[in-house]
């Protein structure tokens, strides 16, 4: 395998990450879709090429994390992410392949709204809560912010529990209506929407009068919606927003038809919508065809084309991350493309610098592809005054000097360049990693600038009186993060390896590694050959995860994690896969005692495989309390039931 693919693979994938932060957390995209596509799809041509995806690869990740100061809460039903195609012919494709799976079959095509992804739950018809999709598992508890939606029902006639996925919008006549009186002019309608649903005082919520439209049910207790027309006219039936386009077509032919038509409009319509989605109209062959780990098989998102202008390129900032990469973000003359103000534009690495030929005071070729965020995608025009773009020699955040491997820049100051030091302990204390409550980005900042914390393991040694001493913390919150420090010591073996930072490993890769050597002693003196024979490892992520291991600074570090109390739980492997669960298919509903997460890998290290919606493949349904319609489906198709109890017991024979 290439080296340079591999390395090209891991450079898009920590400028897609970094791009995901901003857009979905900060709500302050520094790129456009055109350019995130761009580079999104730049990583799955290579995956398809090189035959390997990285397991931190976000083409496998449903999503991103959630925000502070809401409360978190699990999803029923997880959200996954729409695929989509790229052209015409992707499109025949994909059609073709979905009518060789489930026959006959029509499809459903709505618009592609481009707005904050919202989920509404109905209980005896009244409105009982709502949340954001934050990664697909856990999201945001919006409730108060979404009540003062206008087109959000507070009561609808359908009596069961009911829970709906939408899509929260501003209108382009609310936008513009704002704008006339606002000392702080909004720059455009999605923006404004994730800003006034993630603010914590829910009357400046209602001041941007928002809209929602619903075009998904996640959950129905007992009305079987076998189509999604049926799901389209109950949704409306029960008082919701749709949007006004919805066609049943039978070919990719009709389907282009509707989107080229769509395509002559869109701009005349008052909300903003960036494509077109296209689903299966069959709820019985969606669950023949079923789910990747991120997406639905059964539908797709196909996009308008791209919208292009030119601007000067007034200067180059150079910023580092976490692992030490040194990467280049331009700074534009801000100018107006599909609604938004662009002003950045990630430019990945000094080979693209010079590939596209772009120059500091020059003007640029910028594209907003899918009327979202934008991509430089060459030169336009240069001047007397343009010059070329200087590679650094030093740090930007801490002014050592970098080392450079291949195209990619690095700074190796691990402990004095701030910039670094702030992502790894923001990693580390991550969701998936040590799942410190309360440790967010500012925090970590304040933590380096004000309590020289430099190592990981510094946090741990931080009181209450440090925490005092910071601006804006009180008792209160001093005590709940030192309390979340020290809860946070005993770990799941699988969290501590992918709360390192080790190069290529990603969460399921830490859970592989932490089931085959079960200790951390093990897995320091594991041989290379040893490490590779794990599936879905390669030769390069095998020889990271190896040298990690055999640096001086790394094993130090872990060391003094030991020191501070750190203390890994005991793995328990069994020694044979499970015959009751072994190739076994499940479904999990309903609240059990544990998070879905915890029983889903129970099953998957007994070799079962959890999916997301009850068919005839399906072998064992797992109910908790206030188990819906997946119940009622299992029932009527004979599928074996089982609750917690029985389940551990088919666990320990």
């Amino acid at each position: 395998m290439d080296d340079k693919i591999l390395k090209k693979m891991e450079e898009l994938i920590n400028v897609i990450e970094k791009h995901n932060y901003n857009y979905y957390v900060l709500d302050n995209p520094t790129i456009s879709d055109g350019e995130y596509d761009k580079l999104y799809y730049q990583l799955v041509d290579l995956e398809k090429e090189s035959g390997i995806v990285l397991p931190h690869s976000p083409t496998q990740r449903v999503g991103d994390r959630v925000l502070e100061g809401f409360t978190k809460k699990e999803h029923v039903v997880s959200l996954h992410s729409l695929n989509k195609v790229r052209d015409y012919q992707d499109l025949f494709d994909w059609v073709n392949d979905m009518k060789a799976q489930a026959g006959d079959t029509d499809f459903a095509v709505e618009y592609k709204f481009d707005g904050l992804t919202i989920v509404v739950e109905y209980v005896d018809g009244k409105f009982v809560g709502a949340t954001t999709r934050g990664n697909g598992m856990i999201g945001e508890d919006v409730s108060l912010q979404v009540k003062t939606i206008r087109s959000v029902p507070l009561s609808i006639p359908y009596r069961g529990r009911l829970i709906v996925r939408g899509e929260g919008m501003m209108t382009n006549k609310a936008f513009e209506e704002y704008n006339k009186n606002a000392d702080e002019k909004l720059k455009n309608p999605r923006n404004a929407v994730a800003g006034a649903v993630r603010n914590l005082d829910p009357r400046e919520t209602a001041k941007r009068k928002l809209d929602f439209f619903c075009y998904d049910i996640m959950l129905c207790d007992d009305k079987e919606l076998d189509s999604q027309d049926k799901i389209h006219k109950f949704l409306s039936e029960q008082g919701f927003m749709t949007g006004d386009y919805f066609k049943l077509c039978h070919d990719a032919k009709q389907i282009i038809e509707c989107i080229e038509e769509v395509d002559k409009i869109k701009a005349k319509l008052d909300v903003l919508i960036d494509g077109m989605v296209i689903k299966i109209n069959d709820i019985v062959s969606r669950d023949k065809i079923g789910f990747t780990a991120k997406f639905p098989r059964w539908a797709m998102a196909y996009k308008f084309e791209a919208q292009e202008v030119t601007t000067l390129l007034k200067d180059v900032q150079w910023q580092v991350g976490r692992s030490g990469r040194v990467t280049p973000i331009a700074i534009l003359e801000p100018v107006e493309l599909a609604g938004a103000t662009i002003s950045r534009a990630t430019l990945n690495n000094i080979e693209d610098i010079r590939k596209k030929d772009v120059k500091i005071d020059a003007r640029v070729f910028v594209r907003r592809s899918n009327e979202v965020i934008p991509e430089i995608m060459g030169l336009s025009e240069e001047y007397e005054s343009s010059k070329e773009i200087i590679q650094p020699a030093i740090c930007p955040s801490c002014g050592e000097s970098l080392v450079q491997k291949g195209p990619l820049l690095f700074c190796t100051n691990h402990l004095g360049c701030r910039g670094q030091v702030i992502d790894k302990i923001s990693h580390f204390a991550s969701r998936n990693a040590f799942n410190i409550e309360g440790l967010s980005e500012k925090t970590v900042e304040a933590f380096y600038d004000k309590l020289n914390v430099r190592k990981i393991s510094d946090i741990f040694s931080l009181t209450k009186n440090d925490l005092l001493s910071l601006d804006k913390f009180k008792d209160k919150k001093a005590e709940n993060i030192i309390a979340s420090i020290e809860k946070c010591k005993e770990v799941d073996f699988s969290r501590f390896l992918f709360s390192l930072g080790i190069s290529e490993v990603g969460v399921k890769t830490a859970r592989e590694l932490a089931i085959t050597f079960l200790n951390y002693q093990n897995i320091r003196d594991a041989e290379i050959e040893q490490i590779v024979s794990i599936k879905d490892i390669g030769e390069v992520m095998a020889q990271s995860i190896y040298s990690f291991f055999r640096d001086e600074y790394n094993i130090s570090e872990i060391e003094s994690l030991f020191d501070a109390g750190v203390v890994i739980k005991e793995v328990v492997k069994p020694s044979v896969k499970n015959e009751n669960i072994a190739t076994k298919t499940f479904v999990i509903t309903g609240t059990l005692s544990q998070p879905r997460e915890y029983f889903e890998k129970l099953i998957e290290e007994n070799g079962g495989k959890v999916t997301s919606s009850v068919s005839k493949k399906t072998d064992f349904v797992l109910v908790g309390e206030s188990a819906g319609s997946k119940l009622d489906k299992a029932k009527n198709l004979g599928i074996n039931i089982l609750n917690e109890n029985q389940f551990i017991s088919l666990l320990k024979n």
